[in-house]
């Protein structure tokens, strides 16, 4: 891979693994400097070491709202800066409302939403004053076509698209671009809770893709000349029928 991020540095969370390691995996391989947050200190150590010297971790538990706010001076001590921030970090949940325990819902909204907002709330002051910066979201083709499995992961993925479209344009006068790759089902850590009859369709259907897919959609998205955003990127496996 040519060196498109040279001199470049990447902020990931959720990069411990799934899309966010993949992602981590990518930038790196194209000259970044990464900071990779994750809450498992045990997996940041295992996969920086793998990933080298360009790879930095960075141990915060996004549901620790004060931590969030305070994490940019940690970032910059790390790398120095930040060009790319990708807020990745998710979790699933899925089945029937009826059936649903909201304790578990309010987890996985605070993950996918809240710390989501706060995150990016966090990196935007460096951002503004630099007059420059990536911004991604790892959205969901859910958030897009409501998936009648998951109405909850749905709703959660609706609100970081609106939160995006509208943010975009405060920031379009700072130079700041902001995009989201909205991926079909992806075999990672994400679907752990999925059962195995329904795994096991989806892969007979080729309904599923790896993480390196949507990893080379993000490094599509950064890499555009300036004066042109990717809003939104919807990539699917071919055996997708949502």
């Amino acid at each position: 891979m040519t060196q498109q991020l040279s001199g470049k540095t990447a902020v990931i969370t959720g990069a411990a693994s799934g899309i966010g390691l993949e992602c981590a995996r990518t930038m790196i391989a194209a000259g970044a400097d990464v900071v990779l947050i994750d809450r498992s200190e045990e997996g940041l150590a295992r996969v920086c070491a793998d990933l080298g010297d360009k790879a930095h971790p960075l141990v915060v538990d996004l549901l620790d709202g004060p931590v969030v706010t305070a994490m940019l001076p940690k970032i910059l001590d790390l790398v120095g800066g930040v060009d790319i921030f990708h807020a990745n970090a998710g979790a699933y949940i899925g089945g029937a409302v009826a059936d649903g325990d909201p304790d578990d819902w309010d987890k996985v909204l605070n993950l996918n939403t809240n710390a989501v907002f706060r995150s990016v709330h966090a990196v935007l002051p460096y951002m503004i004053a630099q007059k420059r910066g990536d911004i991604i979201f790892t959205s969901s083709v859910a958030a897009v076509t409501p998936v009648v499995w998951e109405p909850i992961y749905t709703a959660s993925k609706y609100a970081v698209q609106a939160f995006l479209h509208a943010t975009r344009r405060q920031l379009i006068k700072h130079n700041i671009r902001m995009g989201a790759v909205l991926p079909g089902p992806v075999i990672s850590p994400l679907l752990d809770d999925w059962p195995k009859a329904k795994m096991d369709e989806a892969l007979a259907a080729k309904a599923l893709m790896g993480p390196k897919e949507v990893a080379d959609a993000v490094m599509f998205m950064v890499t555009r000349p300036p004066g042109v955003v990717v809003r939104d990127l919807t990539i699917l496996p071919h055996g997708c029928d949502i």
